[in-house]
């Protein structure tokens, strides 16, 4: 199967196996048939092939990117306009998504980055509480529990074609820590590369954009030893 076959029968397949408190509600883009169809959509548009990739991995998806496209750091505003694929959702903005999607400009564009990189999360599915996003590191119980979750998805993503030498986490901070101890007991990859979260220098760096996209620029191109 091509690359995108598997992402999509990955997806199709993602369930939540753990019993959370009453105020965590786990979101699940993909049961509804609108995100599976626009993640088909872009898959196949840029995944068709069987070529290896690196992996980012962020956090968890968020209530106006991944969690209503499906796909990571993706809102419907940059699925339209720079991706080329047409969609219906309100187009709410989402600060992740629009720095990822400057720092793929800047990279060549999403043909030539997608052809290198496959982009994911440690949990697929986000958290809400409160109506607000909630990242799985931010309540402990949470974050214990997802453990086997996490473990069973990565290890079912490498599958995919997984370049398992160096990996690209997006949090420097309590995900790089989280996907730092795991990758100790799981041995997933050689090398895992932290760079600033998006939401981070959207929020609090914003004057520096240009410094990060060149920092994740740097980083991203530098090849396997």
């Amino acid at each position: 199967m091509h690359f995108a076959e598997q992402v999509l029968s990955f997806i199709k397949q993602l369930s939540f196996p753990v019993v959370l408190p009453d105020d965590i509600e786990v979101m699940t883009p993909f049961e509804d048939a609108t995100t599976l169809l626009a993640c088909q959509a872009f898959y196949q548009k840029f995944y068709s092939d069987n070529q290896q990739r690196r992996m980012i991995i962020g956090i968890n998806p968020g209530r106006f990117g991944g969690g209503v496209t499906g796909i990571p750091f993706t809102d419907p505003i940059r699925l339209q306009n720079d991706c080329g694929i047409e969609n219906n959702w309100p187009k709410k903005q989402e600060l992740s998504s629009l720095y990822v999607y400057d720092m793929i400009k800047a990279f060549g564009g999403p043909l030539d980055f997608y052809k290198q990189f496959y982009v994911t999360a440690v949990s697929p599915l986000g958290f809400v509480r409160h109506a607000k996003n909630l990242n799985y590191y931010d309540d402990k119980t949470l974050q214990q529990d997802i453990k086997p979750f996490v473990v069973d998805c990565f290890q079912k993503q490498f599958s995919f074609g997984i370049d398992r030498h160096t990996a690209f986490c997006l949090g420097e901070g309590k995900n790089f820590k989280y996907l730092q101890q795991l990758n100790k007991e799981q041995h997933f990859f050689e090398k895992i590369v932290p760079l600033a979260h998006p939401r981070f220098i959207m929020q609090y760096k914003l004057k520096k954009k240009q410094d990060y996209i060149d920092q994740y620029l740097a980083a991203l191109r530098l090849p396997n030893p």
